[in-house]
């Protein structure tokens, strides 16, 4: 009988550090996890771990909890449709509070205590991530204007890959700039892929609450561990992949289709489970790939 040596597992990981290493990668924090301290120091500890491997991190943010308190605190209606937040100028004042004020610094916080020298930016930093207002769409028959929404034109990574070259790792809020400067609120999602995309990154990570892509949404051990664009599609046309996972999918079929390798999906609240998912072969989440 073969028996697997103890040193195996550092062999696999050092076939994969040899292969990412100076590759950069996105990964993309949902807000409802780094709301918890212990969940963002986990996630900040395997992020250190990874850019000690030398491969260089870009960090994008959520926080649709904390906006979601601040807008009930200041007495703000706000509201989502298909993922994605409406809003009117007193909810983008709440929304740049919330995100670029205590979500973004308490994440630095959390990342410089793991070590890493972490720059708190947003995509109006430099001009990075160029939008537009989003024109009103029709949903279900009827038109939505999403308010001051940005969608993506182009992302310029002058600034970031300077940042990367330097050994930090940039934080990035999910707010974009128009022509006229103003400030757009953008889903974070979106923004995550459009780096991505810009810094031509082999692997797009999206950490979120589940272990990843279930197919039942209810049933936890559904997890599919690879999927490609064809079983997306067949999961969108039978109602499986709604609210927030709904953006998620769009933000990777974009990235998939530009050229972005793989892009996955893992949770933030098992241990580890990045690590496991860049550096075993078994993996810890979703993997999604253009083909499979």
């Amino acid at each position: 009988m073969t028996t697997r040596s103890p040193f195996d597992p550092l062999k696999d990981a050092a076939k994969y550090i040899r292969v990412f290493r100076d590759k950069p990668f996105v990964v993309k924090i949902g807000g409802d996890i780094l709301a918890d301290a212990a969940l963002r120091q986990s996630i900040c500890g395997q992020i250190a771990l990874l850019h000690s491997f030398a491969i260089p991190l870009v960090v994008v943010h959520g926080g649709s909890g904390a906006i979601d308190a601040l807008c009930e605190q200041l007495k703000l209606t706000s509201h989502k449709l298909a993922g994605r937040r409406i809003t009117s100028p007193e909810v983008l004042q709440a929304s740049k509070m919330a995100l670029r004020g205590c979500v973004q610094m308490d994440l630095l916080h959390a990342m410089q205590t793991a070590g890493l020298q972490a720059v708190g930016l947003s995509g109006q930093d430099a001009r990075t991530v160029l939008s537009h207002r989003r024109a009103p769409v029709t949903l279900n028959g009827e038109a939505v204007d999403f308010g001051c929404v940005g969608d993506i034109d182009a992302v310029d990574t002058t600034l970031l890959r300077h940042l990367l070259a330097g050994g930090y790792v940039p934080v990035i809020a999910p707010f974009t700039v128009d022509a006229n400067h103003d400030v757009l609120n953008t889903n974070a999602d979106s923004v995550a892929a459009a780096i991505a995309i810009a810094l031509g990154v082999q692997k797009l990570f999206f950490v979120v609450k589940v272990a990843g892509l279930l197919s039942h949404p209810d049933d936890a051990s559904s997890l599919l561990p690879l999927a490609d664009l064809e079983k997306i599609a067949a999961l969108e046309s039978n109602g499986v992949i709604r609210g927030g996972m709904l953006p998620k999918m769009a933000a990777a079929k974009s990235a998939l289709a530009a050229g972005v390798g793989s892009v996955h999906i893992v949770s933030g609240i098992l241990p580890d489970a990045i690590l496991t998912e860049v550096f075993t072969n078994e993996g810890s989440g979703t993997m999604i790939v253009a083909r499979s």
